[in-house]
């Protein structure tokens, strides 16, 4: 028999109030501590991935680079760089620019709930990733991302769309103006 993934239950400034069994949490919308990554080339650009068809949730939607939720006494640092092992074959250093809550109803009758902490790092090789985990991977410019996002939301998981912006404006390459021709 195997044992349930199990994620960190926090309140709303991010203290530790229990623990809940992984689908169960999704089911009632429990806040749980999770982390977005977001890897950049020395070009500027973003590491995207599109989520596997096999996930749980937000299946084949582009994300960005790897997410994921610490186990029970996992930092948040272990936790995405192990995830970005697991998911992408990468490991490089990350550092926490911001955090915040959202809450949305997912497909499948899940509710995410989480209080996202958001890394970045850099990377300049290319990925390797787990086909249990990702479809398809792809190094974008933020300007053109933006632009299809704004055109097509539906292609992008929720936590990506807004959590998008202030990437930008936590990046200093993150050069807003619109490219000609642009082209996802």
């Amino acid at each position: 028999m195997t044992r349930e993934e199990q994620l960190v239950l926090v309140n709303e400034v991010d203290q530790v109030i229990g623990v809940g069994e992984k689908i169960h949490t999704h089911v009632i919308g429990a806040l749980h501590r999770a982390f977005s990554v977001f890897i950049f080339n020395s070009a500027g650009q973003l590491l995207l991935q599109k989520r596997s068809s096999a996930k749980y949730h937000s299946r084949g939607l582009w994300s960005n680079t790897c997410c994921g939720h610490p186990r029970p006494g996992e930092s948040i640092a272990e936790a995405s760089r192990r995830r970005l092992i697991e998911e992408m074959g990468i490991d490089c250093a990350v550092r926490k620019v911001f955090e915040f809550i959202y809450y949305t109803k997912l497909d499948n009758g899940l509710y995410e709930h989480e209080y996202d902490h958001v890394l970045v790092g850099n990377f300049d090789k290319s990925p390797t990733p787990n086909q249990d985990e990702v479809d398809d991977w792809k190094w974008a410019d933020l300007p053109v991302i933006r632009l299809d996002m704004h055109a097509h939301p539906e292609h992008y998981t929720y936590w990506f769309r807004i959590s998008l912006d202030e990437i930008c404006r936590s990046i200093p390459k993150a050069d807003t103006a619109q490219p000609a021709n642009a082209k996802l």
